[in-house]
């Protein structure tokens, strides 16, 4: 879970207008600093599986939430991706 200043930067440096915190783009900010969050937590815990199945969870709707960007505002889906350090999913 990401403290709150933490989540409020990460906020601050996606969002795209001034009271912005439920964009797409903002989202996805957010579920990849969770992501890594928890791929601290199950390096030290190998065997928790149910951390395991809610990182499964968030991977699957940040790629969601990437595959509905990219349809809507090209422009967005490359900026975010580079924002959050991802490479583009080949076909």
């Amino acid at each position: 879970m990401l403290k709150k200043d933490e989540k409020e930067k990460a906020i601050k440096d996606s969002k795209i207008s001034k009271n912005d915190t439920g964009s797409a783009d903002v989202q996805i900010v957010l579920l990849t600093e969770e992501i890594k969050s928890l791929l601290g937590h199950l390096k030290k815990h190998p065997k928790d599986n149910h951390s395991r199945r809610g990182l499964l969870k968030m991977v699957i709707k940040r790629k969601k939430l990437l595959k509905y960007l990219e349809k809507e505002d090209k422009r967005r889906y490359n900026s975010v991706l580079k924002k959050v350090g991802l490479k583009k999913e080949s076909k």
